[in-house]
């Protein structure tokens, strides 16, 4: 393993033999601007006491000028990763100074440099997690070795830099002659020194560096406390000078108010960090970070164009979620990566939770049932899956956790955990928690220990079923009733209506560990909802709660009572397992799905039938059936995108090649019908016409319909064709060979933006000619000059479904290239080829080649390794589900 890729146990040993107080990192940002700077002066002074005269810092960058102990220059020795120190003095406070440079990045990763193709100005910003920040600084880069920080930066004299901290001081600076100042360029602009206030104790990962040009809105949340004391916190939105037209800041400020009201109450601790300020960044990794005082974004969250109120509940959970982090994760941290879940898990929770308590997005939770819980479901069954306390070596198994699992599943489980001992509860012991840990760190044992003291039950056994194994549940409901071809011995078979009485039934829980084999039955507290179908809706006529324990438990209150047309198991989401249907169900529910007047119930029934088909059990054209037949009256904008992404994906890896084509065509049309006859400016309109546009890259007989939306010749009433639905037009066109090159850069010249250029060069690569494929494959695989947005881009355009003949070439020289391209590439850049460029539209051939290449390269990093498992699973599961047959329900 390479010194980069920090171990557990090294980071153990370091633990042991070092403490670390604070942190003085100087920046020196004045040659941002110059694209031939590709480097940073940066220099670290760290105050430690070593209980061991050996060790390490880390550091990631092209050269280490120099390092001082105690004043005392000493040789450096330094091998790209580490900065290993020798002879220290043990037991007594020392001061290492390292004078090094650090690389501009263009891969999300670090220091990101972002050049503004409207205006030219330079912007920067940092991320780190999960350890990243020795990519800018030299630092002991593992999160239980908390320290102050202080960041002076010197930056051009128009920016605005951002930290995890208020600048105490911002004051002109001009060069001084034998001073590192000088490393500015002659003509440089003039320039300032920002210097922030000393944070409190941080991980590393946590701290940041936000600068540029940047347009802020600023504003206030105050708050009265029960001591008399009053909390004033200073607010800010920000993001590119050309977006600020787009930047709703009152809407976003209202947020985060309403957020900071519910946690201040719930979680009895005061706001930490002093500000809070939230920035959209460019060419941003991720959704968005935590860092304290400095949260940022990415800038899909700022909507250039037509946005339902679907992107605006996630916006939303999203600014809640990264500010549960301001105290799950940042006041309290986890000691290593395995204790990952400790705050993710918690975040996208309270993400829902704070929606739905605080803000008017009070059907938060359906959209979690909807989609995270969509993304914990097949991670969960994915050859790799791993409880949601995770067992993680290295830097390289953390990167790869940040997965469904430890956001979704966790905070499905703690949704579980919030019904086993009650709200209130709950909260109470997360106020003990960060009382009693606060600025610390933790392991599972701390937070047990404080929701076992709040709440009087003894954990452990839930924790060691929901916590500490892996895989999904399945529920299963079993129904004997009377009329259904059981014997009668005396009792009642029928309603008074005639309909069948219930005789017994039973529920099911199966579950098995992947990785020990060994059955899982865990602890559910759940809900079963009696549907019945009266005056064409399906209306719940009764819900029962209870606990699942055991494999199978008889609901006796269910006994005599009429056997509902639909009958659901796990109503109201209370716990995280699959749902199968019961056949009488199933056929209800692709009958009459859209009569279910509420959108939580709806949803959950959508994600039975997708699990079904997923699993190959429900057929791939029964679940596109079923969503062009009932998404008229799915008034949840969130559920009808999610249903109608997994209708394009079904057709596209689940339907069996021969039916492809009349699949892609059956959806294009029913998505047309759709969007003609959705009421004018709707969120269903403008989803249907995201549909339309997804749907066209692959069916041909749909581009006169989509070049007539384009050039006005067919006309939609209410649709705004933005830049956003234009590219999504256009990338269709290109994709079926129906787009010229002059006319896709006669669009790029209508709006020359960041979004609207990775926009044309998806449509570019995208279209079906084989030398276009080869560029791309070259700038993909054998140059390393694309960004993150680019690389992301040109993977879209290289891997449209109707090219699979076009990029057969390159199925081998992919296999060839995984381990070059994962020595060479940061693990970000390295891990979007891999996946992106998996050859599984090549069928079942690509499955032995896979097979073939883990066997032969067992020694491989275990995280390449991790994706290559991933993608054979997908494959595996995709030509498993084409040969389905038709199912009862559906003949």
């Amino acid at each position: 393993m390479s010194t980069a890729n920090l171990s557990r146990a090294d980071a153990r040993a370091r633990s042991a033999a070092l403490t670390v107080a604070d942190y003085v990192v100087r920046l020196d940002l004045r040659g941002a601007p110059d694209p031939d700077r590709a480097t940073f002066p940066t220099t670290t002074t760290v105050r430690l006491v070593a209980r061991e005269p050996e060790t390490f810092l880390d550091f990631l960058g092209p050269v280490v000028h120099g390092v001082t102990v105690d004043g005392r220059e000493v040789p450096v020795d330094f091998d790209g990763a580490r900065i290993r120190l020798h002879g220290l003095p043990t037991g007594v406070e020392t001061t290492v100074t390292v004078r090094a440079e650090g690389a501009y990045s263009r891969s999300g990763e670090g220091l990101h440099r972002f050049v503004d193709p409207v205006d030219g100005e330079t912007y920067l910003y940092t991320q780190y997690e999960p350890a990243d920040a020795r990519r800018v600084f030299a630092n002991a880069e593992q999160p239980d070795l908390k320290a102050r920080f202080t960041f002076e930066v010197l930056a051009p004299a128009p920016w605005h830099v951002l930290s995890n901290s208020a600048p105490e001081r911002v004051e002109d600076v001009a060069p001084e002659p034998g001073s590192p100042d000088d490393a500015a360029p002659d003509d440089a602009v003039p320039a300032r020194r920002w210097t922030f206030a000393p944070t409190p104790p941080l991980s590393t990962y946590l701290t940041a560096v936000v600068a540029g040009p940047y347009h802020r809105v600023e504003g206030t949340w105050s708050v009265d406390r029960a001591d008399g004391t009053r909390l004033e916190v200073p607010l800010s939105v920000a993001c590119r000078r050309s977006l600020a037209e787009h930047l709703d800041a009152e809407e976003i400020l209202a947020i985060t108010r309403q957020g900071l009201t519910f946690f201040d109450a719930a979680f009895g601790f005061p706001y930490p960090w002093g500000t809070y300020e939230q920035v959209f960044v460019p060419e941003y990794n991720l959704g968005a970070m935590e860092n304290p005082g400095a949260v940022t974004f990415t800038e899909a969250y700022v909507f250039r164009s037509a946005a339902t109120d679907a992107q605006y509940q996630a916006r939303a959970n999203t600014i809640l979620h990264e500010m549960a982090h301001m105290w799950f994760g940042d006041l309290v941290t986890m000691r290593w990566w395995d204790d990952l879940w400790l705050k993710e898990s918690f975040a996208d929770y309270m993400g829902a939770h704070a929606s739905v308590a605080a803000t008017r997005f009070t059907d938060a939770w359906t959209a979690f049932a909807s989609r995270r819980k969509a993304w914990a479901y097949r991670q969960d069954q994915l050859p790799t899956t791993h409880p949601v306390v995770a067992d993680i070596p290295d830097l390289e198994a953390a990167k790869q956790n940040f997965d469904g699992i430890t956001y979704a599943k966790g905070a499905s489980v703690l949704k579980q955990l919030v019904a086993y001992v009650g709200e209130d509860a709950f909260f109470a012991g997360a106020r003990a928690y960060f009382r009693a840990h606060a600025y610390g760190n933790t392991t599972l044992p701390d937070l047990l220990g404080a929701l076992e003291g709040a709440s009087g039950r003894d954990l452990g056994a839930w924790s060691r079923a929901w916590l500490e194994t892996a895989g999904t549940s399945t529920l299963t409901a079993d129904v004997e009733a009377g009329g259904e071809g059981s014997a009668d011995d005396g009792a009642r078979v029928s309603a008074d209506d005639g309909a069948p009485v219930i005789r017994r039934l039973r529920l099911h829980q199966a579950g098995t560990d992947p990785a020990t084999g060994a059955e899982v039955l865990r602890p559910h507290r759940l809900a079963v909802g009696f549907y019945d179908l009266e005056g064409g809706q399906l209306r719940r006529s009764r819900r029962i709660e209870l606990d699942l324990t055991e494999g199978t438990t008889t609901v006796e209150e269910a006994e005599g009572l009429r056997r509902p047309d639909l009958l659901l198991v796990n109503d109201d989401d209370l716990t995280y397992a699959k749902v199968r249907l019961d056949p009488t169900s199933l056929r209800t529910a692709l009958a009459h799905l859209g009569a279910l007047p509420e959108a939580l119930p709806r949803a959950l029934v959508w994600s039975a039938l997708w699990n079904a088909t997923r699993d190959g059990i429900l057929p791939a054209g029964d679940y596109l059936a079923a969503v062009l037949a009932h998404a008229a009256r799915e008034d949840h904008v969130g559920t009808l995108r999610d249903i109608t992404a997994h209708a394009r994906f079904a057709v596209e890896h689940y339907l069996p090649p021969a039916a492809r084509d009349e699949g892609r065509r059956t959806l294009f049309e029913g998505a047309w019908q759709h969007l003609e006859r959705a009421a004018p400016g709707s969120d269903a309109q403008l989803v249907w016409a995201r549909v339309v546009a997804a749907a066209a890259a692959s069916c041909p007989g749909a581009a006169p319909r989509v070049r007539g939306l384009l050039d006005g010749g067919v006309v939609v009433a209410g649709l705004p064709l933005d830049p956003d639905l234009r590219w999504a037009l256009w990338q269709a066109l290109a994709a079926v060979g129906d787009a010229q090159v002059g006319e896709l850069d006669a669009e790029l010249a209508r709006e020359r933006t960041a979004a609207t250029r990775t926009s044309h060069l998806a449509a570019l690569v995208g279209r079906p000619d084989a030398e276009v494929k080869a560029e791309a494959w070259r700038s993909l695989v054998e140059q390393d000059a694309l960004s993150n947005d680019e690389v992301d881009a040109t993977i879209e355009g290289f891997t449209q479904p109707l090219h699979a003949s076009l990029v057969a070439p390159w199925t081998e020289p992919y296999f060839t290239s995984l381990r070059r391209l994962w020595e060479e590439r940061s693990i970000e850049i390295a891990a979007r080829l891999v996946r992106g460029l998996y050859p599984g539209q090549q069928g079942a051939a690509v499955l032995a080649r896979t097979r073939a290449w883990l066997e032969a390269n067992d020694d491989a990093p275990a995280a390449l390794r991790r994706i290559l498992l991933e993608e054979e699973d997908d494959l595996r599961r995709a030509l498993a589900a084409q040969t389905s047959g038709t199912s009862e329900a559906g003949r």
